[in-house]
């Protein structure tokens, strides 16, 4: 592994230690959402339901069905001025508090990205250093594996040198 890699991994190592140590400093309302985040964050799930879209339906259909039956004479009538401004306010004050929340989640989002980058480049390093304690492992494997195959080898060679030798009383081997 180059000396590269060793370093980041080392910082990923040290950025980890503090990171387990910042959040055991932090106390824990740091983590929570201020007021207006919460509100953003209730607005956009309420907004973004199909209760929401179902109750606003029916109360459109209602407002126009009474308007046009006379319900209501005089109130709000067609081309439903008045509907089109409260729709128009609704969406005036919803939007921006909707992007508001997305912009938290996705603030929340990419922390999670980064965090994951790091985990994962962790993780890679972490292979790679293994794979580098296997192949030395192996190498040493192989080393004693040749070794003992040339030792063996000078105990066949000696064995098959003292066969061929005659023995003392002139003869061969039985």
């Amino acid at each position: 592994m180059e000396p590269a890699e060793h370093d980041l991994l080392a910082d990923l190592r040290e950025a980890r230690r503090s990171l387990r140590l910042q959040a055991i400093d932090e106390p824990a309302t740091a983590a929570r959402p201020t007021l207006g985040q919460r509100i953003a964050d209730t607005v956009a799930a309420v907004m973004g339901s199909w209760t929401f879209i179902i109750i606003q339906s029916g109360i459109l259909f209602a407002w126009i069905t009474a308007n046009l039956v006379g319900a209501m004479e005089g109130w709000d009538p067609y081309p439903f001025i008045l509907l089109n401004l409260a729709l128009s306010f609704q969406a005036a004050y919803a939007a921006p508090v909707i992007m508001m929340s997305q912009n938290r989640q996705q603030d929340i989002d990419r922390k999670a990205a980064e965090n994951d980058y790091r985990i994962n480049v962790k993780a890679e390093l972490e292979i790679e250093l293994l794979h580098e304690k296997i192949d030395q492992l192996r190498e040493r494997e192989v080393l004693k594996l040749t070794e003992a195959v040339r030792m063996l080898a000078e105990l066949l060679e000696q064995s098959a040198l003292s066969a061929r030798e005659p023995d003392a009383e002139g003869g061969r081997p039985s």
